[in-house]
């Protein structure tokens, strides 16, 4: 792995420079570093190597974010996202990477329209124990088979009409228990190798980069361009995973 052509580590800095900027400004730009991941590695190795860098930019995210969270909004979704991770780990398992990639694809799009046409119909938030079971158990779900849970809470934060701080905040804190709880899943079926360990030790340093970059951007970020640069970034990764 590590002896990859050199148009492949851009591809992987570029993935790793990402990934710290959606952990800290752009959440939905975070599928743009599992795409570009899963188009240089197996996607099977891509969500190990993927979900350590995103440890490390979750310490970031925290750092900035911590006081931010909705901590009812993080209990009300734990028993979906922990029957997401089951649901995940056993479809991982079983499943080849061009299933996995499609599954995911399809769930992002689905979501996204979902989103959109609640609300076109209703201007008010979407919230109760049925939204947050559904997005919850998706958000776990694909959080586990390719570190795409991403979008799926972003689709709940805009459904719900969160604050951008209190988003960042909560998806903060969401992620770094989530993305933990995962390492011994991945683990178990030998995804986590030395060779993944050595690769994402050389890209973590992009991963900072990119948050702190995230950090001062997001104080400048309206509202409006926030919600529209998730849609369009998730809309984008997903189009790429499906075909």
């Amino acid at each position: 792995m590590i002896d990859l052509e050199p148009w492949a580590w851009a591809l992987l800095a570029l993935a790793a420079l990402i990934a710290g900027l959606g952990k800290t400004a752009i959440p939905g730009s975070a599928t743009i570093s599992v795409v570009l991941l899963a188009s240089v590695l197996p996607a099977r190795t891509s969500t190990a190597a993927m979900l350590l860098l995103f440890i490390v930019g979750d310490v970031f995210a925290l750092i900035a974010y911590r006081r931010h969270a909705h901590w009812r909004t993080l209990l009300r979704l734990a028993p979906a996202v922990i029957a997401g991770l089951v649901l995940g780990f056993l479809f991982l398992a079983w499943s080849g990477d061009a299933v996995v990639r499609r599954t995911i694809a399809i769930i992002l799009l689905a979501m996204i329209a979902i989103t959109l046409w609640r609300r076109w119909r209703s201007p008010s938030a979407a919230s109760g124990p049925m939204a947050a079971a559904g997005y919850g158990t998706l958000a776990g779900f694909t959080t586990m088979v390719a570190n795409s849970g991403g979008p799926v809470m972003s689709m709940y934060f805009l459904a719900t009409r969160t604050p951008v701080k209190v988003f960042l905040g909560t998806s903060a804190w969401f992620f770094a228990i989530v993305n933990l709880v995962k390492v011994p899943f991945l683990a178990g079926l030998g995804l986590i190798t030395p060779s993944v360990l050595l690769m994402d030790l050389v890209l973590a340093p992009l991963v900072v980069i990119g948050a702190l970059i995230g950090i001062r951007l997001a104080k400048r970020m309206p509202q409006q361009l926030f919600d529209r640069l998730v849609i369009v970034l998730t809309v984008l990764g997903a189009v790429y995973l499906l075909f």
